[in-house]
């Protein structure tokens, strides 16, 4: 049986369809950690609730260690997505149980374990511990190969996309802005004060921000000027926002796989990514809030992207359910 864990809602948003399709064809069950408890609602079997603490991270981590008390004996496999601290602690939890990982979107890389924090070293980390390795794109199966990682690894595409398959394409007249990343905080300011600026010189395109719920975002909203601020969007909201819209400003990294097989360009406010599969494609990196206004110049009227998405066509989940056919 495969233990198949989600913490967030990116992660269960990328675990959701391949569980849909493990359904009746693979035996596992489901172990859903507290982390983002308001965020997700999705289902599972076993809960592992996150208790208080000075630090969030730590008590993520020690929540999960604390409480993890699966053996090798029925569970044969845990299976962990991304790069969340959830991930990571469960991942640990199952080697120190000498319980074999499987790793869903392995291999992604800054190699700056400060950027981004701490989600790069928690990755990194994940990739020694796994020995099945799910790489999105040839980009990261070679990194997996650079670092000498022990097992399989085998290049499946982004489950994210199996979600988007049949949604119709459109470029309305809306940019899409979402900004939520720890290691962008003190950018925060600058790069509002940047957007309304360039909300205010553009009266054709309305710009909406659904604002994150982090309170340390949320101090600055009076600094949007001319700039649509809403509440967070369900998640089948949102992507009907991505699929919509002309084109995106975003420090997010799901969402650069979202725009990509949406074909819409997306500005990274990001000083590094991991998704390098996109960058020059659909991705255009922006380092510092100032380059912000010469790049959006740069796609406002080139926004449509000819480029095949690098992602995968949004059958990620059959070929991982072939893959897990032949380990249990």
């Amino acid at each position: 049986m495969i233990l198949v864990c989600y913490g967030t809602r990116p992660e269960y948003i990328k675990v959701k369809p391949l569980i849909k399709k493990m359904t009746g064809v693979v035996p596992f069950e489901i172990l859903r950690v507290s982390q983002h408890n308001d965020m997700v609602d999705g289902e599972y079997d076993h809960l592992i609730k996150i208790s208080d603490g000075r630090n969030r991270l730590d008590s993520i981590v020690s929540s999960v260690m604390n409480s993890f008390d699966f053996e090798e004996e029925w569970v044969s496999h845990v299976l962990v997505q991304g790069d969340t601290a959830t991930a990571y602690a469960v991942a640990l939890s199952a080697f120190h149980h000498k319980i074999p990982v499987i790793h869903l979107e392995a291999g992604m890389r800054t190699y700056d374990i400060e950027n981004p924090y701490p989600e790069e070293f928690y990755r990194q980390s994940i990739s020694k511990i796994a020995t099945i390795h799910l790489a999105p794109t040839a980009f990261e199966a070679g990194f997996l190969s650079q670092d000498h990682v022990v097992g399989d690894v085998h290049v499946v595409g982004n489950t994210v996309l199996d979600n988007l398959k049949g949604i119709p394409i459109s470029y309305d007249n809306v940019v899409l802005v979402t900004l939520h990343r720890r290691e962008n905080l003190k950018l925060i300011p600058e790069y509002f004060e940047k957007i309304s600026e360039l909300a205010s010189n553009n009266p054709d395109l309305q710009f909406v921000l659904p604002i994150h719920p982090n309170p340390e975002i949320r101090k600055h909203r009076d600094l949007l000027k001319d700039v649509l601020v809403i509440e967070p969007l369900p998640y089948d909201d949102m992507i009907s926002a991505i699929s919509k819209c002309r084109f995106i400003i975003s420090d997010s990294g799901g969402i650069q796989e979202e725009a990509s097989f949406f074909k819409k360009k997306i500005i990274v406010c990001r000083k590094k990514t991991e998704r390098l599969a996109s960058v020059g494609k659909s991705s255009i990196l922006c380092k510092e809030p100032n380059d912000l206004k010469e790049i959006f110049n740069q796609i406002k009227e080139n926004y449509i992207v000819e480029e095949e998405c690098p992602y995968g066509d949004g059958t990620s989940s059959e070929k991982i359910v072939e893959i897990l056919k032949c380990v249990i």
